[in-house]
C-alpha cells in the first residue's frame, strides 16, 4: 500500500505544498489571525511544517529526528487557537491542495486528516 507522502509525490511535492500555503497564508487577508500567530520571517516555519508533513504523511521522519516527537498540542498551546483560527489554517491548505493540483480523490482524503488534526489543535472557544 502506497503512503500519503508517495501520494502525493515525495519530497518535492510535500515541500511545494508547504511553501504554497505559506504563501497564501502571507497574502490572504483571510488568514490574518493565523499569520498573525507567526513569526514575521516564515523561513522556519516552512521547514518545520515541511520536515512534520514529511513523517506525518508516511515519508521520512524528518521533524522526530531533529526534534524529537512533535507533541503537537504542546507546542501550540501557547497560540490561541479556536475554530476560527483552525478554519483559517484549513483556508491555506486547501487552497494550497488545489494550486498545486492534488486530484480531487486525494484532496478530499488530505482534508479530512489535516481537519481532523487541526481541530485538535484548539484550545479557546470559539
Amino acid at each position: 500500500m502506497t503512503t500519503l507522502y508517495e501520494q502525493l509525490g515525495g519530497e518535492a511535492k510535500v515541500r511545494q505544498l508547504v511553501d504554497t500555503f505559506y504563501d497564501i497564508m502571507d497574502a490572504d487577508p483571510r488568514a490574518k489571525k493565523i499569520r498573525d500567530l507567526h513569526p514575521k520571517d516564515l523561513r522556519v516555519s516552512r521547514e518545520k511544517l515541511f520536515m512534520f508533513l514529511s513523517g506525518w504523511l508516511g515519508g521520512e521522519p524528518l521533524y522526530i529526528k531533529k526534534y524529537g516527537h512533535p507533541r503537537l498540542r504542546a507546542r501550540h498551546l501557547p497560540f490561541p487557537i479556536g475554530e476560527e483560527e483552525r478554519d483559517q489554517w484549513m483556508l491555506c491548505m486547501k487552497e494550497a491542495m488545489i494550486k498545486i493540483n492534488l486530484s480531487e480523490e486525494l484532496r478530499l482524503t488530505l482534508e479530512q486528516a489535516f481537519f481532523r488534526t487541526a481541530d485538535f489543535m484548539r484550545n479557546k472557544d470559539g
